[in-house]
């Protein structure tokens, strides 16, 4: 387990140059890389289900406005039209940020909530981590190989009603943090996603049953002082695989996660 170093606080400048950098370097790479990018949609669903999870849409999160959350829902009401139904063909990459395009206010997208260098902000599209962290928890759950996706750097909030393991999300930040799957199967998947009165919800589906099914599990999970005074979190995401009958065949490594604790440690339910 590596320190993590004490956060460097950089000028605006900086950050808006080095954000135009990179962005302009994700639209080069989008287009030189030769990977085949998806982009077919279908109404027609297909008919095996691989996994399927749901998040609340509204959530009570300490010291944040509930209007940031109502705002998050149109967000993602908008998001979900340009995802759902999302053919990812054999050979073909799943890519969060070119399909869904920039987040402007032309689009009818508003101001939500947004992590910015672990605090609080807001900005246009704001909300949508909680799309990119399902698809992210549910592809840990199918043959499919998540090919680019990138941790949060900071823990923002304790683990109150948290039912998944720290770390298990996928950040974003258009368009240079992407969430890319790679369909590397011979079968056809589908991305569906919705929204009901209370929760986002997703699918994969396949044009083949599933053949194994998956346990996402955390191991070594530690809290630490840090020499600079402030406290990390860390632990590594691995999966269990299973055949049909319910036999162990395989425990994957899936990722490593670091990251600077925003709030007092060892709290219950991160009161103080």
């Amino acid at each position: 387990m590596m320190p993590i170093k004490q956060p460097i606080k950089r000028n605006q400048l900086r950050i808006y140059l080095g954000t135009k950098y990179y962005r302009l370097k994700r639209y080069w790479e989008w287009y030189t890389d030769g990977k085949s990018y998806a982009k077919q949609k279908e109404t027609a669903k297909l008919k095996h289900v691989i996994f399927t999870h749901k998040t609340v849409l509204l959530r009570q999160l300490k010291d944040v406005d509930m209007w940031l959350q109502h705002n998050k829902v149109k967000n993602l009401t908008i998001a979900v039209k340009s995802l759902n139904g999302i053919i990812l063909k054999p050979g073909e990459t799943f890519s969060y940020w070119k399909l869904l395009g920039n987040t402007s206010k032309s689009k009818g997208y508003v101001d939500g909530m947004i992590l910015h260098y672990g605090k609080v902000t807001t900005g246009t599209g704001g909300g949508l981590c909680q799309l990119s962290n399902l698809i992210y928890w549910m592809t840990l759950h199918t043959p499919l190989s998540v090919t680019e996706r990138y941790r949060h750097s900071y823990d923002v909030f304790p683990d109150s009603k948290r039912s998944q393991p720290f770390g298990s999300g996928a950040t974003c930040a258009y368009n240079y943090l992407d969430l890319q799957i790679e369909n590397d199967t011979n079968a056809t998947y589908q991305l569906v996603i919705y929204l009901t009165d209370t929760h986002l919800v997703g699918e994969w589906r396949a044009n083949v049953p599933l053949t194994r099914t998956y346990e996402v599990y955390e191991k070594e999970h530690s809290m630490t002082q840090e020499y600079w005074g402030g406290y990390a979190r860390h632990n590594k995401i691995h999966r269990k695989v299973y055949n049909l009958n319910q036999e162990l065949i395989d425990d994957e490594y899936i990722t490593e996660n670091n990251a600077i604790m925003m709030y007092e440690p060892f709290l219950p339910d991160g009161n103080s």
